[in-house]
């Protein structure tokens, strides 16, 4: 019988992963998306440009996870329902969008849709991780009979993702009210998904 493979590497310092956060997040309350370098992230965290890149291929890439995305989200404790979970992922959408101030999610948007390479990489780490989740809570409603066969993820993800989006980038919506439009986003997509595939 084969030996399991063994993991290679060192594994990585969470003082330098939450160094470069801390960098990050600070850098860009002070200077905003534009303004921020790999150079000037690496001296306030105190590591070199090497630590930042053996975590984050492009300074794009450590934005986005780092103001935007967690590329270590998890589904949701299963709530019960289908509108419960959807509920739970929605507000971890908002939570994490609301905190990023637009000019850098505009920006970050700006350069990932720029460059197809760029766009590709976060089609397949980012936005893929989010629909594993959604698969997750998708897949547990045809477990309970609430649906009758397991709907498109990514529509699902578009119709919790696309009104937050809108609502931060497109009206300059008041962040303030993120909970009860996050409410009524999530009641949509729940009555949405359950009409189109009844039980």
């Amino acid at each position: 019988m084969p030996k399991p493979k063994q993991a290679v590497g060192r594994p990585r310092n969470r003082e330098v992963d939450l160094a470069i956060v801390r960098a990050t997040r600070e850098l860009l309350a002070e200077n905003g998306y534009a303004g921020l370098t790999v150079d000037a992230v690496a001296a306030r965290a105190g590591v070199g440009k090497a630590a930042i890149y053996r975590r984050y291929a492009t300074k794009q890439e450590m934005i986005f996870s780092v103001a935007v995305h967690d590329m270590r989200e998890q589904p949701p404790p299963d709530g019960g329902s289908l509108r419960a979970d959807l509920a739970a992922v929605a507000r971890t959408i908002a939570a994490q969008l609301v905190r990023a101030p637009s000019d850098v999610l505009a920006g970050l948007l700006a350069d990932v849709y720029a460059d197809d390479a760029l766009a590709t990489r976060f089609a397949e780490t980012f936005l893929e991780r989010e629909r594993h989740v959604l698969t997750e809570v998708l897949t547990r409603a045809v477990a309970r009979g609430e649906l009758e066969t397991l709907p498109d993820p990514t529509t699902a993800q578009a119709l919790l993702l696309g009104p937050i989006f809108a609502w931060l980038l497109i009206l300059d919506g008041d962040r303030d009210k993120m909970p009860e439009l996050t409410h009524t986003v999530a009641e949509a997509a729940a009555s949405a998904l359950l009409s189109a595939n009844p039980d």
